[in-house]
């Protein structure tokens, strides 16, 4: 049986002070449950972050990394430097990262296969934008995006992943596809790893749902059959929100 893996994507949110604050007010919960629990930081928060959940269940992520160790890359953080805080999670082609900053299907590939290579566990993040559903072709978005993001990524690379669907559309609009209608693309996004893979790789494989997740639909979304997750914006940034989300 997959773990459950609930994941806070903080964004452009919280100073080192008010992480460590969020953080030391969910650990005592976040260690009694069972479900995977990962807060993924700004980068300036990781290394306090770090030292706040020593010792707990909780589990470091970040929001992004760069496909080269080093270089004339001015503003971007490497998979290394990543590591040696003691990140194990990232996410990788986030839609504000391919809206705002341009990222390509070729880009998350390259990512990917860096976050891979360096012991890193990407959270790759897949999903139509409203005219795309509109079209009838999240199917074929979601598709593309998965075999494109994953070319040349080995089986067993391919289980230390976890997959994000996230519809465009609903991500901080307070909309939300219904669970069965995110049920439906999540089992067939599993449908496309058995294409790429085999039958166990993709049973094996995590794939959450993101898109205005809050306390009051994760119980349902969490009982899909198919869904082993979630990717938490906004109600990752308050205690009470996140551990309502966890305690599912």
């Amino acid at each position: 049986m997959r773990r459950p893996i609930i994941a806070g994507n903080w964004k452009l949110h919280k100073t080192i002070n008010e992480a460590v604050t969020l953080v030391n007010s969910i650990i005592d919960e976040v260690n009694k449950t069972d479900v995977e629990v990962v807060v993924c930081c700004p980068y300036t928060c990781l290394s306090e972050v770090k030292k706040a959940l020593a010792g707990s269940k909780l589990k470091l992520g970040a929001q992004n990394l760069f496909w080269e160790d080093t270089g004339a890359f001015t503003g971007e953080v490497s998979a290394e430097m990543l590591k040696e805080i003691g990140v194990e999670y990232v996410i990788i082609g986030h839609s504000e990262r391919r809206q705002y900053f341009h990222e390509t299907d070729e880009t998350v590939n390259k990512k990917v296969k860096k976050a891979l290579e360096k012991g890193l566990n990407p959270i790759l993040c897949v999903g139509e934008t409203l005219e795309e559903r509109e079209a009838d072709k999240t199917f074929n978005v979601v598709k593309n995006q998965t075999l494109l993001a994953l070319k040349d990524v080995s089986p067993l690379d391919a289980s230390k992943i976890v997959i994000a669907y996230e519809p465009v559309w609903a991500i901080g609009t307070g909309k939300t596809a219904s669970s069965q209608d995110a049920n439906t693309v999540i089992s067939y996004i599993r449908e496309v790893l058995k294409e790429i893979y085999n039958d166990d790789i993709s049973e094996e494989i995590r794939i959450q749902y993101g898109g205005s997740v809050k306390p009051s639909n994760a119980t349902e979304i969490m009982q899909e059959s198919d869904i082993d997750g979630a990717l938490v914006g906004g109600a990752s940034l308050e205690a009470h929100q996140f551990l309502g989300i966890v305690n599912f």
